[in-house]
């Protein structure tokens, strides 16, 4: 038989210290970025460990307080409304492919509210767990920060307005008050004058920002038919929102949802109603998916590349653990895609239809190729049943 090979054996800073020719203690501050060594030693051992294939070992790090090799995201949010939210797999999914190219893993948790949240983070710098965190989901009145700041734990900040007050914590932010005063723009000019936002959580920063924008479009505009409503994201409120307002003595010619799954729901309870989309209520969907465009009629939709923002913030939230400034990014302004839901408010003619705010529409064209394609409703239904079920197809 032939022998049992040996597992191969990883190098370790007594190999680096034989190597360059210094003592151990001189290899860790140098490759600990410690003062002690001259520059030169320092480069001089870096090489050697480089050479040999050395890599920290992560439970060292840990035990010394030097770092996990990981990052931290808590979602403080009901989890029975994760399971179709399009939003936030895309942007986990841009967060984890920046962390997979420095080797660093994604500690993910859900908990009820932001004191648990807050507790969380004190577990994982009490623990080591982390080396940094992503923070969504900013809101107006936010003990996060401070949290953070009191533990220096490096944070990003995704969704938040600039924040002077916070200097180590970076903020990777879009601006939703400019994306908001667009879609306003464009129903305006089809001859909306009563429009509804089906907004999400109450609280949130990104929410409170879209409705005072709606406000002060409204005020700007003279219009007095325009409401913000809050829901909790689900297609259930959503639906529940859109039934009571198209109910009401002065209906809405216009409807604007915080995310594609409400839009949805909302399309299907119009048409349950005898309410037709666009003719009777256009529709727009502020996060485009693919949701969008598998329904009847395809959805106008806010649209911007949600990986793209998770890994600017992975990116920014790697160049704090390398020791870089605090810096705020802003991406660009969500584009307003005009499909089949938006049109002409009923017994109006603007001037200029189709000129001015219409930014983009998508090919083919989608009176072609949605013929076949489910209803709203029977949509929702089959999403319904699939995040019921303990294990999906």
């Amino acid at each position: 038989m032939p022998a049992k090979r040996s597992p191969a054996r990883r190098p370790t800073m007594k190999d680096i210290a034989r190597r360059a020719g210094v003592s151990e203690s001189a290899v860790s501050f140098a490759l600990n970025g410690r003062p002690g060594v001259s520059e030169v030693t320092r480069e001089r051992v870096r090489r050697v460990a480089e050479q040999l294939g050395w890599r920290p070992s992560t439970a060292a790090r840990a035990l010394s307080g030097e770092g996990a090799a990981t990052v931290g995201l808590v979602l403080a949010r009901p989890a029975d409304t994760l399971g179709v939210d399009s939003f936030f797999l895309q942007l986990v999914s841009g967060i984890q492919e920046v962390l997979a190219e420095r080797h660093l893993g994604l500690l993910f948790q859900v908990v009820e509210d932001v004191p648990d949240e807050c507790a969380v983070y004190r577990r994982w710098w009490a623990e080591h767990r982390v080396d940094g965190v992503l923070v969504v989901d900013p809101r107006t009145d936010d003990p996060r920060p401070d949290l953070l700041d009191e533990l220096g734990l490096p944070a990003v900040v995704i969704g938040g307005a600039p924040d002077e007050r916070h200097s180590g914590l970076s903020t990777v932010w879009a601006d939703d008050a400019g994306a908001m005063a667009s879609v306003v723009e464009g129903l305006y000019a089809l001859g909306h004058r009563r429009i509804v936002h089906i907004a999400g959580l109450s609280g949130l920063a990104h929410t409170e920002r879209r409705i005072r924008t709606l406000r002060a479009e409204a005020r700007r505009r003279g219009l007095t038919g325009v409401e913000s409503i809050t829901t909790d994201y689900s297609d259930a409120e959503g639906a529940a929102v859109t039934r009571r307002v198209l109910d009401s003595a002065a209906p809405p010619t216009a409807l604007i949802y915080d995310n594609d799954v409400m839009a949805l729901a909302g399309v299907a309870t119009a048409t349950e109603l005898g309410f037709s989309v666009p003719a009777d209520v256009s529709v727009v969907a502020w996060e485009d998916s693919a949701l969008c465009r598998m329904v009847r009629p395809w959805l106008s939709a806010l649209s911007r590349d949600t990986m793209e923002f998770g890994r600017t913030a992975a990116r920014e939230l790697t160049a704090l653990l390398d020791g870089g400034p605090a810096r705020t990014v802003r991406v660009p302004v969500p584009r307003l895609i005009e499909r089949e839901s938006t049109g002409a408010a009923r017994g109006v003619t603007p001037a200029g239809l189709g000129e001015g705010p219409r930014l983009g529409s998508d090919e083919p064209s989608p009176v072609v190729t949605c013929r076949h394609l489910p209803s709203a409703s029977a949509l929702l239904v089959g999403m319904s049943a699939q995040s019921r079920s303990p294990h999906p197809a």
